[in-house]
């Protein structure tokens, strides 16, 4: 796909779980592809993800928004974990397509996705939006392997406050994190924080440019 061609273009493709949907945001000149998906509890219309398609293409970042079957089929609960990275793998032949590097990331239940397949489908990098380190209350239950599992650069941004887990509680690793102040999973402040939700996103959108800029 050329992306000199594209504007904002929708695109469905079948995948082993059903048929997925790729949104295009297109950099004229993009050097690297950023995929990214949505969490168990929404879509790609998520603030984050929306503030990352108007923001990346000006840093030469094409940004695919993806939708997992489940939600293109309309349906209000996420499958298993095996049947979203069966998607996930559907889709990348597609996201490969222009010819660049793919960050693989998502937010939530998304990132757990891209950390799980990154190795193996060559991505050149993860990004891991809110990453559910643990069900909340339940820090004993961690997923942290998937996370130090990714086995390429990876970048977390976590909310301060984020029940699934606070910047706090990640372990040392290799990746990047960047916080959020009191930010919880969907990145959303308190009045009294004193940071207004505008603020935020340029937190999150300066944070992902920076580190792209970064990759090689």
């Amino acid at each position: 796909m050329n992306d000199m061609n594209m504007s904002d273009v929708s695109e469905i493709v079948e995948t082993e779980a059903g048929a997925a949907r790729i949104t295009w945001h297109p950099a004229h000149g993009a050097r690297l592809v950023l995929a990214v998906s949505h969490g168990a509890g929404g879509g790609v219309g998520a603030r984050d993800l929306q503030a990352l398609a108007r923001t990346l293409p000006a840093h030469g970042v094409t940004v695919a928004l993806v939708e997992q079957p489940w939600r293109v089929a309309g349906k209000k609960v996420a499958p298993a974990p095996r049947t979203l990275d069966a998607g996930w793998r559907g889709l990348w032949p597609a996201l490969t397509g222009p010819g660049l590097p793919v960050v693989a990331g998502g937010r939530s239940a998304g990132a757990r996705v891209a950390c799980r397949t990154a190795a193996e489908l060559g991505a050149h990098a993860v990004l891991a939006l809110s990453f559910p380190l643990h069900p909340p209350g339940r820090p004993e239950r961690s997923r942290a392997d998937e996370l130090l599992g990714a086995g390429v650069p990876t970048l977390v941004v976590q909310g301060g406050n984020d029940p699934f887990g606070r910047p706090g509680e990640f372990p040392e690793g290799s990746y990047r994190l960047v916080e959020v102040p009191y930010g919880d999973h969907a990145f959303a402040v308190p009045k009294r924080a004193g940071i207004t939700q505008d603020q935020v996103l340029e937190i999150i959108t300066e944070g992902v440019a920076q580190w792209t800029a970064s990759l090689p």
